[in-house]
Formats: C-alpha cells, sequence, structure tokens
C-alpha cells in the first residue's frame, strides 16, 4: 500500500501539473485576491471529488456510454469555456477585475451604489461556484476519473471504499497544489495589478479560455 500510494500521489503531481482551463480560471481569479483564488480552488476539488464519486458508484460508465449524455455535457462544457472567456475579454477591455483597494462600507440598510463591487461573501460564492461549474461541465474529466482511480485500486480490496478514499486524497492534495498558485499571484500581485499587466493577463486568458471552449465543441 505505501508504495501504491506514493505512485498514486506522483500521479496526481502530474495531473495538476498539466495546464488546463482550471488553472487559467484559478491564476485569473487569484489576481483579484487571494480569497477569490482559494475559492476557486475550493470549487474544483469538490467537481473532482464528484466525479471521483461518480466513478467509485459506477455511473461515470452511463456517461462514456451514452453518446446523448456525452456530447450534452460536452457542448455544455464548452458553452462554459466561451463565456468564462468572453467575460474575461470584457473586464480587460473595460479596465476592471481587480479588488485593488477596500471600499468604504455602506451604512447599514443603504441599497449598494451603482457599480460598487459585490460583497465580500457574495464575491467568495462566485469564485467557488466557477471552479466548480468548470469541472463539472468537462466530460472529459468524468471519463479520466473514471479510468484513473481503479488503477490504484489493489486486487481484491473493497473497490467502492478504497476509491472514495483516493477521490478524497486527490482533491486535497490538489487543494495544496493549486493553493501554491494562488499564494504565488498573492505575492506578485502589486506587479500583476498594474494597469497594462493586469490588462495583458486578462486578455490572455479570455483568449486561452475561448480557444478551450471551441476545441471542446469541435472535439467530437
Amino acid at each position: 500500500m505505501p508504495a501504491t500510494l506514493l505512485s498514486f500521489l506522483g500521479a496526481c503531481l502530474l495531473i495538476a501539473m498539466a495546464p488546463g482551463p482550471s488553472t487559467v480560471l484559478i491564476v485569473r481569479s487569484s489576481l483579484r485576491s487571494r480569497r477569490s483564488g482559494f475559492m476557486t480552488v475550493l470549487g474544483n476539488e469538490t467537481g473532482v471529488f464528484i466525479w471521483g464519486l461518480v466513478a467509485a458508484f459506477g455511473l461515470t460508465a452511463l456517461l462514456a456510454a451514452s453518446q446523448l449524455a456525452y456530447e450534452a455535457l460536452r457542448f455544455g462544457g464548452a458553452a462554459v469555456l466561451i463565456v468564462f472567456g468572453v467575460q474575461a475579454m470584457r473586464s480587460a477591455r473595460r479596465g476592471g477585475g481587480l479588488d485593488t483597494a477596500p471600499s468604504a462600507p455602506a451604512p447599514a440598510g443603504a441599497p449598494a451604489p451603482p457599480g460598487a463591487p459585490a460583497p465580500a461573501g457574495e464575491r467568495a460564492w462566485r469564485s467557488y461556484r466557477a471552479g466548480l461549474l468548470l469541472n463539472l461541465a468537462n466530460p472529459k474529466a468524468a471519463v479520466f476519473a473514471m479510468s484513473f482511480l481503479p488503477q490504484f485500486v489493489p486486487e481484491g480490496a473493497p473497490q467502492l471504499p478504497l476509491m472514495v478514499s483516493l477521490a478524497a486524497l486527490w482533491a486535497v492534495f490538489e487543494v495544496g497544489y493549486y493553493g501554491m498558485y494562488v499564494w504565488f499571484v498573492g505575492r506578485m500581485r502589486r506587479v500583476l495589478s498594474r494597469e497594462g499587466v493586469r490588462r495583458r493577463l486578462e486578455q490572455v486568458s479570455g483568449g486561452v479560455l475561448l480557444a478551450l471552449g471551441v476545441r471542446m465543441a469541435l472535439d467530437g
């Protein structure tokens, strides 16, 4: 088991190191604040754990076997990526998107002024929801979990509890890994939040998300 566990963690590291839409979204959220970045990580890893559970109960096989279900999820995931990409491009064009300084709190009971940033709790929930949605909208993540986790279940071992445990370990490991991204972006935020740099990063992240969305839509 120790050797299997080390192999599993090594595979988790290689998976996390591979760039993908989740990495782009996490970095973009981290440009706003560390809290937003970390909440995006938590949302993404909730999706990882959910797909692990689905694979553990054998439900992913139904998705892989149903062409209609897979195609519906694929086009839905492509739409999510394209929407996120458009949002990033629009943010770059209007020069917004970063919480560079806290605003003065509004008086109790007073409505927020137009254009005012959303409350911290609402921004955190949006970041979590974006990470979760992006992961759950990716059918390849579901199929990958189905093929990945069983490889590390020893023959004769109880498959369901071990796969659930591995899915949880996978998610926790990636929380730590992507947490380093959030920390690094936070450390570099003074440089990255400069208007020209921030706008360029938004353009690049938006372009990457758009390209990934179009590729997912066209990838039959």
